[in-house]
């Protein structure tokens, strides 16, 4: 009987595992959700807003705030159908959409501004299964007086990078759903000073990894069931750390830098490799912890494209990247801490852990990887 009920909780829990992996996938295998940026200037009493947003999520009524999928949504269907629209079919709509959108935009610049649409940019359909960034334009009239401009960002319109353009320190923020930025001096200067630039791309890193660093997490996950115990994590993911440090400063400052379309299938790449290591291989190696530091250059440089699209503030650049890797390994560590806590803490010492829980989980992920190479480079 005991024998029974053993077996019994073994294979829930297996299951649990095996279901959490699939479940943690299954956004990067649909619609991920990316912040919108806005881009705003004030020149000869004009204001200049342009906004780079995924706006069929905007068309189809989605609330974006705290959503990493699209498919997580009720309305995600309205969104595939606007998604595989063309450029010219989607535009009209887009129009009617952003002339009554502009009524949201709580935008303050000595007093409320009118805001008019001035025109979107499109892109061609390409990859489905990713978000389309769409370019739109609005300008406005400010009074001569005015020094500071202020806004708030429609609650669920997801999160929201902040830029200032065209002046000396540019204010560079980020805002979620409902939030309001702080007044921020038209002349420039607003930039953020080194200890609140440090604290506010922490939060940025960290929500790399969880929940929208799908691919960063197998990976951590596939070093994980190597072998649950210190030691060997230790080494591989200081390896790690190391390596993706040395990429992402290199990517953001331009000294390295290589298309996404060739380091997005070869981080896939690495999942697969990891994880059918953990398949063949019954302990750490040296050799590892050389390739897992290969692998960390390729997701560093994954990292500094992402850094990238959030923009760096040039004054404040080195708290900003420190933050972002900071957080980068808090997300890191928390997975682990996860993974340990469901299994490993349970586990580790067990004879069958390597045949029934470390084997079929690293399966699992080396399918996931192997798909995502796939589609990665025969389906975008």
């Amino acid at each position: 009987m005991a024998g029974t009920f053993h077996a019994m909780h073994l294979r829930l829990r297996l299951w649990v595992l095996l279901s959490s992996l699939w479940c943690l996938c299954a956004p990067a295998l649909a619609h991920e959700v990316t912040p919108s940026i806005a881009d705003f200037s004030v020149s000869e009493g004009q204001l200049t807003m342009e906004f780079r947003l995924n706006v069929e999520a905007f068309l189809a009524g989605i609330d974006l705030d705290g959503m990493s999928d699209t498919d997580e949504s009720e309305l995600s269907t309205n969104y595939d159908s606007y998604r595989a629209m063309g450029s010219a079919e989607l535009e009209p709509l887009v129009r009617d959409f952003a002339i009554g959108w502009i009524e949201t935009l709580a935008v303050d610049v000595g007093g409320p501004v009118d805001l008019s649409f001035e025109g979107v940019r499109i892109p061609v359909i390409g990859d489905t299964d990713l978000p389309r960034a769409s370019h739109l334009l609005f300008a406005g009239g400010v009074p001569a007086a005015a020094r500071e401009f202020r806004m708030t960002w429609p609650g669920g319109a997801g999160d929201l990078v902040l830029r200032q353009q065209g002046v000396k320190d540019p204010y560079t923020g980020y805002l979620k759903g409902g939030e309001t930025s702080p007044a921020i001096a038209l002349a420039g200067g607003a930039a953020l000073g080194p200890m609140a630039t440090f604290q506010a791309y922490v939060p940025i890193g960290f929500e790399h990894i969880l929940p929208y660093g799908i691919d960063h997490i197998l990976f951590v996950l596939g070093l994980f069931f190597l072998s649950p115990r210190l030691r060997p994590l230790v080494w591989q993911i200081s390896a790690f750390t190391l390596a993706h440090t040395l990429t992402l400063a290199l990517g953001t400052l331009g000294v390295v830098q290589v298309r996404p379309e060739i380091v997005e299938p070869l981080i896939a790449l690495s999942i697969v490799f990891v994880a059918l290591e953990n398949i063949f291989v019954r302990r750490l190696y040296p050799w590892r912890v050389v390739v897992v530091f290969g692998f960390g250059l390729l997701h560093g440089l994954g990292f500094a494209t992402v850094l990238g699209e959030y923009g760096l503030p040039a004054a404040q650049f080195i708290p900003a990247l420190v933050g972002f890797n900071i957080g980068v390994e808090i997300g890191q560590l928390t997975v682990i801490a996860i993974a340990f806590l469901t299994v490993g803490l349970w586990f580790r010492d067990r004879s069958w852990y390597r045949g029934r829980i470390a084997i079929p989980a690293s399966l699992v992920i080396a399918g996931i990887g192997a798909y995502w190479f796939v589609e990665r480079v025969y389906l975008t």
